[in-house]
């Protein structure tokens, strides 16, 4: 919430200028100017917001805007050339790579954070964990349960209706839960609480519903963990709690992942936009702790800036 007041007010700082309108570069004093359009995922925009906030305090000439249309929503912007950077919470599906190359438009994937995607539920619930299997049986397409008690092998006794909340299927997030647990992505049972890209009416709709469940990203669940209660996950190894550790480790399988920015060559021509690409993966742990999120392995940050270095 900080962060995102914050971003508030230097983009209010910052206003509007001939440099912002034409893309332009650095002015004639040698300072960055002009705008930074990003779009994409409601789960990694924390992330490009506090980016955002950290590089207009030092570069207050600059303007960068992050808007929120989900993962699909953004690359289809992307692809069009509406947007200097697409933020996605999954991997470029090959249909939008296609649609961006049919538009002459290049990219680079640069990994930011990882993620831990967070099964949560209503805090009185009594189940702690629930295995893939167990998950298959509530989300996937042909499935019919209705009462948490209907659910095999569930550790606790709870006979309670079954009340979904989940993104909507433009959200990465909804294509890598679907494609994890349902080996499928885009596939999943049609009656749930479609929440859009808005994650809050997910944690609103399960703190108010004893049987309410509702899956999103990590940092949605830290904001609100004296609301709603995470599910730990067993993928056959037992059961393990989304944190920083077991994600980094391996151990929180098969809801980690990596989060991603996708700069189009044609932004990296902006001097702004570079500059403002570059500060984002440098200071991806500084930027990943601001807006609680959980940072790369060292491997995963060297891969990213050798990408990063790579590009013309």
């Amino acid at each position: 919430m900080a962060v995102t007041g914050l971003l508030a007010a230097s983009l209010a700082a910052c206003g509007n200028s001939d440099d912002d309108e034409n893309g332009g570069g650095s002015n004639g004093g040698g300072e960055l100017s002009g705008s930074v359009v990003a779009d994409g995922s409601s789960t990694v925009a924390p992330l490009g917001e506090a980016a955002a906030e950290l590089f207009m305090t030092e570069n207050p000439g600059v303007q960068v805007t992050v808007g929120t249309s989900g993962t699909g929503g953004g690359f289809e912007k992307f692809c069009a050339g509406e947007t200097d950077i697409s933020e996605a919470s999954r991997d470029i599906k090959d249909e939008e790579a296609q649609a961006c190359a049919d538009a002459g438009i290049e990219f680079v994937q640069l990994g930011v954070a990882n993620d831990a995607l967070t099964v949560m539920a209503n805090q009185d619930n009594p189940v702690d964990c629930l295995t893939v299997e167990q998950l298959q049986q509530i989300w996937g397409p042909d499935s019919t349960l209705s009462n948490w008690s209907e659910i095999e092998g569930l550790d606790a006794d709870f006979d309670e209706e079954l009340d979904l909340y989940g993104p909507g299927t433009d959200s990465g997030t909804f294509d890598f839960f679907t494609e994890a647990i349902n080996g499928e992505g885009g596939v999943q049972r049609t009656d749930y609480n479609n929440i859009g890209e808005d994650d809050n009416s997910g944690i609103l709709g399960v703190e108010g519903s004893a049987g309410g469940l509702f899956y999103s990203g990590y940092s949605y669940y830290l904001e609100n963990q004296d609301r709603v209660k995470a599910i730990e996950i067993d993928n056959g190894d037992g059961c393990v709690a989304p944190a920083e550790e077991t994600v980094q480790d391996g151990s929180y399988a098969p809801l980690g992942r990596q989060l991603y920015i996708f700069p189009s060559d044609q932004g990296l021509e902006k001097e702004q936009v570079r500059a403002f690409v570059e500060y984002f993966v440098s200071n991806s742990g500084e930027v990943a702790e601001a807006a609680g999120f959980i940072g790369l392995t060292e491997d995963q940050e060297a891969e990213a800036l050798e990408s990063l270095d790579s590009i013309g």
